[in-house]
């Protein structure tokens, strides 16, 4: 594990840059950040910790992709934090960036390979796909949304994966149905190696399902609430096996079939009306007053 803050001196401290900065879907966004020590060591299924001003709280993101000196994160705008890191745009600056941190994601030659992503949590998917194809494995890719508008990097798993399937909610894309359907139809024509599950909670819950009666070794990326990511502050306690993980450094990627989720879930929501307070807040400073919270 390794951690990187930018100084320059002893008192200053520089951000780090913002290279590219966009829309995806219905309030899903991308970053591309400038952190050469980060995109040199970063590897799939690890994360970063970040922090946007001196105010900032700190927020773990998921490493999506990483071109030459720059690393990109995907995010939903729902909380006050997230709707902020929204509105900024090229040339903007982070003031911290800690990472790569957690485990990397296990990759070995296994043979089928299937990576199913939900909601933002397909963001996870392509570093992971890539890494399995790179390790020799055939690789199917499921990525499912509510409807088409939340769909995302559909483009960039089609050209990783050796197949791909869409599934949307509501049926305006692909599949009428969930990722879970589809995991099911894929499996019963090849029962695959490993597979990996990432999205919201619940999905991750259902889907993992799937693959539990088959035996099926099946891998889930966990997003408990996260302070410092080092392992120090236990916020982001998971049960896994009947035994208490920390996702940050334990994780985040867990054996599906072991995690206590109902727990998990039920910790998501420990702050949802500081959450809530915190964004109205927000909103009310800088929505509404010609400033840049849409991408302009």
């Amino acid at each position: 594990m390794t951690l990187h803050f930018s100084r320059q001196g002893e008192d200053e401290i520089v951000g780090y840059r913002v290279k590219e900065a966009s829309p995806m879907a219905e309030r899903i966004y991308q970053i591309w950040i400038e952190a050469p020590h980060v995109a040199r060591n970063a590897r799939a299924g690890q994360f970063l910790v970040i922090r946007i001003d001196e105010k900032g709280e700190r927020i773990p993101l998921t490493i999506s992709a990483v071109k030459g000196d720059l690393v990109r994160v995907i995010f939903m705008a729902v909380g006050k934090t997230t709707y902020q890191l929204a509105t900024l745009v090229a040339g903007d600056e982070i003031r911290d960036v800690a990472g790569p941190l957690g485990k990397p994601s296990e990759i070995g030659h296994f043979g089928h390979c299937v990576i199913v992503g939900g909601g933002a949590g397909i963001a996870c998917c392509p570093i992971i796909a890539r890494a399995a194809k790179a390790a020799g494995n055939r690789v199917t890719g499921i990525i499912g949304a509510r409807s088409a508008g939340f769909l995302i990097l559909e483009e960039e798993m089609g050209e990783t994966c050796d197949e791909l399937f869409v599934a949307t909610d509501d049926g305006t894309k692909g599949h009428h149905g969930f990722a879970a359907d589809v995991l099911k139809q894929v499996i019963g024509k090849e029962r695959p190696d490993r597979v990996w599950i990432i999205g919201p909670a619940i999905m991750m819950k259902v889907t993992s399902e799937v693959t539990r009666a088959a035996g099926i070794p099946t891998l889930v990326s966990l997003n408990p609430i996260m302070v410092d990511g080092t392992g120090m502050c236990g916020s982001c306690r998971v049960v896994v096996g009947g035994e208490t993980r920390f996702a940050c450094v334990d994780g985040p990627e867990f054996d599906a079939h072991k995690v206590d989720f109902d727990t998990l879930m039920a910790r998501q929501k420990t702050y949802l009306e500081e959450e809530k307070l915190a964004l109205e807040r927000f909103s009310s400073h800088h929505c509404g007053c010609g400033g840049r919270d849409h991408h302009g």
